[in-house]
């Protein structure tokens, strides 16, 4: 039992009681272990996938065009891609002609992990950004040099760059545009389906995105099923967007949904924010007859305990507990569907058991039932749920 209602048992891992779904294609074993790791449910629906870089054809077409003719500038955007298309090149016995093309320009590294890729296959920057911004390299680009004529190659990273390759062709620039890695609809779209369909019945807490290509990907296939409406209802409301940095951010924000997102575009960083956020805006600490009552996305916390609770359960512990310590008349209680008083008394019945003490529902004589709520110990957490 607790004496400080202000600090979540210790004993608990910060996402017991919380799923997250996740929408990656790659490292999306590593990121769900992660939050496994911190107690998390873990949904799989991947948005995309992969084309294999050695089979992509316009991968090794973009390669022989950028050694037909001297190139004056390369701009490598990410670590993980340019290390990609150095292999892909090696397969294709051109890494060696490639690596003296870019060798020969001016090479410009988007960010650190672009930076190390690029010193690691031997190679040296000429410049590179302190805010990993493709704006920056735009404007450092237009400051620096006559476009006209030049020969540019751009690194794409899993999706267009329309302003960055538009502005330098404007500018007179022959830009060859670089796809190290594309993204297509995944082979297997049911697990996708699946995710989407738990988001839409607010049945997770929060969904996970790490390239902007899958937020669009997730975004659509929710339209084609019909559940576009939900879904924005759902992520505008209880479920968070939880992306790792601001371009994967773009697709949710321009249709208004409100993502959460670390101060650097990193994985690792992506899960410390999903553990510091999501229970802050799901979770409910609430003292109540002797306990605390840690009222979590799919599952509540009673002291030390996790008790798993049906999605009937779920509803009415949140109903009671939006006015904690106030009577809820039985009417109030009914499902969605209907029923009557008496299923009511039956499932308050199963949520009393679960919780392990009856006193924590109280039942009042003719009215309904209230938490035995203690406002003097306080209570911590959302107060609020849209449901």
């Amino acid at each position: 039992m607790r004496d400080d209602g202000a600090v979540r048992d210790a004993g608990v891992e910060p996402l017991a009681g919380y799923t997250v779904g996740i929408t990656a294609a790659r490292r999306r074993e590593e990121f769900g272990a992660a939050l496994e790791r911190r107690g998390a449910r873990v949904l799989y629906g991947p948005a995309i996938r992969i084309v294999p870089l050695a089979d992509d054809t316009q991968l090794r077409h973009a390669t022989e065009c950028c050694l037909t003719a001297p190139l004056d500038v390369v701009v490598a955007t990410t670590g993980i891609g340019f290390r990609g298309w150095m292999d892909a090149a090696d397969a294709w016995d051109l890494r060696e002609p490639l690596c003296k093309a870019i060798g020969s320009a001016n090479l410009l590294a988007r960010g650190p992990k672009a930076r190390g890729a690029i010193r690691a296959c031997g190679l040296r920057e000429a410049w590179s950004p302190e805010s990993e911004s493709s704006n920056e390299v735009l404007e450092h680009l237009i400051e620096r040099y006559d476009l006209t004529g030049r020969r540019i190659a751009v690194q794409l990273h899993g999706e267009p760059l329309p302003d960055l390759v538009e502005t330098l062709r404007l500018a007179g620039a022959d830009v060859i545009e670089v796809p190290v890695y594309r993204w297509i609809a995944p082979e297997d779209t049911a697990p996708l389906r699946r995710l989407i369909d738990t988001v839409a019945t607010i049945e997770v807490d929060a969904v996970a995105f790490t390239s902007a290509p899958a937020a669009m990907s997730f975004l659509r296939t929710a339209d084609e099923l019909g559940l576009g409406e939900a879904v924005h209802e759902a992520l505008v409301g209880p479920v968070t967007a939880a992306c790792v940095g601001p371009v994967t951010a773009g697709p949710l924000l321009d249709r208004g949904i409100p993502v959460i997102q670390p101060p650097r575009a990193r994985l690792g960083a992506l899960v410390r924010e999903i553990v510091e956020q999501i229970p802050r805006r799901r979770g409910r600490l609430l003292p109540v007859a002797d306990h605390w009552v840690d009222i979590r996305g799919q599952a509540a916390v009673v002291d030390d305990r996790v008790v798993p609770l049906s999605r009937t359960s779920m509803a009415l512990l949140r109903r009671l507990a939006s006015r904690p310590g106030h009577v809820v008349a039985r009417r109030e209680l009914l499902p969605p569907g209907g029923g009557d008083e008496h299923a009511v008394e039956v499932a308050v019945g199963r949520l009393r058991t679960a919780l392990g003490d009856p006193r924590i529902i109280q039942t009042v004589a003719k009215r309904g039932y209230r938490l035995a709520f203690d406002p003097e110990r306080g209570a911590v957490g959302a107060q609020d749920w849209r449901y």
